[in-house]
């Protein structure tokens, strides 16, 4: 018999696990409502690839958000209706103008934010339409969202970071063990028959079929998981045409 693969390994083994310990807090914007508070740290977390900014409210209650470039130490942020447009304020997208770089955007009214979370980032928006919010996100993709859902003034900290080369395996290696991440890994098709399904041939290929279903047992469950579609698009050979 061959080895476990790589998907039936990360379930069984604490080794692949992270350690709750790394993580400062989690990038949440707070359920507070028309309250101010105070910056009181800017806390490095393993886990995400912009700051945490720690956050004290008059009540005592400490708090953290991804912090957007620009804020700083002592510097008193607002959570509700009718803010500046400052870096780090957080708003209703209805209170928010046409045309402005926001962050940390909720999906859902209360979800504590969903999109344009990595550092450097910012979605913008567009257009307001009554009960709806037009959002352009980081990939492009244009999102109506409800406009009552929260966001955060300004463009994430933490740009460039991918920009800086890693210059040596051990780097990558610590990257990924912040993040629980296998590293390193080995390609399927690299391996032989009995180590991976994509494995084995004269050639370092998928031969046969890559897509699988969403219940197949986890030794055989690599590849394209439940795909919503294959093949080429539509649109694009008729573009080609």
């Amino acid at each position: 018999m061959g080895k476990r693969t790589r998907s039936q390994r990360r379930g069984s083994s604490p080794k692949n696990k992270v350690s709750s310990h790394r993580f400062p807090a989690s990038n949440r914007i707070p359920r507070v409502y028309d309250q101010i508070g105070v910056v009181v740290d800017l806390v490095h977390s393993p886990a995400h690839t912009a700051p945490l900014a720690k956050i004290k409210f008059d009540d005592g209650s400490i708090e953290h958000i991804a912090a957007p470039e620009g804020i700083s130490i002592g510097q008193s942020l607002s959570f509700g209706d009718n803010v500046s447009l400052s870096p780090g304020n957080v708003t209703s997208l209805s209170e928010i103008p046409e045309g402005t770089p926001i962050c940390n955007v909720e999906a859902r009214p209360g979800d504590g934010g969903k999109f344009a979370r990595s550092g450097g980032n910012s979605a913008v928006l567009e257009a307001r339409m009554d009960d709806r919010a037009r959002v352009r996100l980081p990939s492009g993709r244009i999102k109506d969202l409800p406009a009552n859902c929260r966001a955060t003034i300004g463009v994430l900290s933490g740009h460039g970071r991918t920009e800086k080369p890693l210059m040596k395996a051990g780097a990558a290696h610590y990257r990924a063990k912040a993040r629980g991440k296998l590293y390193p890994t080995v390609s399927g098709v690299a391996m032989n028959p009995v180590d991976h399904p994509h494995g084995g041939g004269n050639h370092q290929a998928v031969h046969g079929p890559s897509s699988v279903s969403r219940n197949a047992p986890p030794g055989k469950k690599v590849g394209n998981i439940a795909p919503r579609r294959t093949g080429r698009g539509r649109v694009r050979e008729q573009e080609t045409e």
